[in-house]
């Protein structure tokens, strides 16, 4: 029997969202540096100097060495000394261990472009190579659908986004939806709406920080109210409206309406965090609380219960209405998701690309893919509709 929800490709999109912003080949980003001509006999010795002194930890896709010929095929050497320093007007104001090595060495120093990111294609390498050599590293990804999705897999992940909205609307208002999944199996794992938490249990949260007012100022420094998206079109525009109680789109707006200690929204991404959990305790609990026979039993068999039971949410799927802000993007780099999947891009907090993207922070110790998934227009305006019809009643 032909599948009725099935959803035609061409009105439905994944799109990647990459760890930087993309350029045209030909507008990439520059930055200045200090460099000069070397003799190519001292290469070597000043290649192995400079990575101790001043070591290029921002440039690590620049190569240090420039070879071009001149004079009918004579090689010349220009190196890569440093990122060039202004200072009181001075461009090529250099640091004092870079000054005696080309006071050693009888240096002639000049200003040069080169790339600021490191290529993420053929095209944008070739572009950079035409102002300073650079590596180029064709990306790898060891997550299925990188690069493009099965039929099959399209449609999986079609369905779950509008299981998604579904449950972004189903309480009366729109707000922000989760929904975690099990990729291989298919199967949802934990699913939760954005919630309010008490007084009380808001306190506990407060007792960290000292004081109330200490804990809303916190999150008042973090407000990124003013920015904006690239993301942002204009299908989604027509929705922007009924953003107000979209927990991770407006994140500190609970503080800064609420006198005194108000209940904010407790994301939907973390209530689905702490779902699975939940989940993972019943179905896994921890032996060292259970009977010496059950205890013994498990103990006999500890490599296949380990193997049976998730470390966090590794190799999960999370699936959200809207693109979630730091915090919850944070919290799931700690939970080791695979892949994060959403709908609406979060002008106001978004960290997977409207604002940060947070996929793309090197000095994490765990990354995600993340995708856009665009779903017809009528998805929305009869969930949306529902929702507002269900909240005057």
């Amino acid at each position: 029997m032909k599948n009725t929800e099935t959803i035609s490709p061409q009105v439905c999109k994944i799109i990647h969202i990459p760890e930087k912003p993309s350029f045209l080949p030909h507008l990439q980003p520059t930055v200045n540096v200090l460099a000069a001509v070397i003799e190519p006999k001292d290469a070597n010795t000043l290649v192995r100097k400079l990575n101790q002194i001043a070591p290029l930890e921002n440039l690590r896709h620049v190569k240090r060495v420039l070879k071009k010929c001149i004079d009918g095929g004579k090689p010349q050497l220009s190196l890569l000394l440093c990122m060039a320093v202004e200072n009181d007007g001075e461009v090529d104001h250099m640091p004092s261990e870079i000054l005696e090595l080309v006071k050693s060495y009888q240096l002639s120093t000049f200003i040069t472009q080169v790339c600021k990111y490191a290529a993420t294609s053929k095209e944008e390498w070739d572009e950079q190579c035409k102002l300073w050599p650079t590596s180029y590293h064709p990306p790898t990804y060891n997550i299925s659908g990188i690069t493009g999705f099965s039929e099959e897999e399209s449609q999986s992940v079609f369905g779950f986004m509008r299981h998604t909205i579904n449950l972004a609307t189903s309480v009366g208002q729109v707000v922000n939806a989760a929904v975690i999944v099990d990729p291989s199996t298919k199967q949802v794992i934990a699913s939760a709406c954005d919630q309010v938490i008490s007084s009380a249990s808001l306190a506990n949260e407060v007792s960290k920080e000292g004081s109330c007012s200490n804990y809303l100022e916190n999150l008042k420094a973090s407000n990124l109210e003013n920015h904006q998206t690239s993301l942002l079109d204009s299908s989604v525009g027509e929705f922007k409206h009924i953003t107000i109680n979209v927990a991770c789109v407006h994140p500190w707006r609970w503080a800064l309406q609420s006198s005194g200690c108000g209940c904010p929204l407790r994301h939907a991404a973390i209530v689905a965090i702490e779902y699975s959990a939940a989940r993972d305790l019943q179905l896994f609990p921890d032996h060292k609380t259970l009977s010496p026979l059950k205890r013994q039993k498990i103990e006999s068999d500890f490599h296949s219960y380990q193997s049976l039971r998730p470390y966090l949410c590794t190799g999960y799927d999370i699936y959200l209405a809207w693109e979630p802000c730091a915090m919850c993007a944070m919290a799931l780099v700690h939970q080791r998701v695979r892949r994060i999947f959403f709908s609406f891009p979060n002008p106001n907090a978004g960290a997977l690309g409207s604002v940060h993207r947070l996929q793309g922070e090197r000095s994490l110790n765990h990354h995600y893919a993340v995708f856009r998934v665009m779903l017809p227009e009528e998805v929305f305006r009869n969930k949306i509709a529902e929702a507002k019809i269900s909240g005057s009643g």
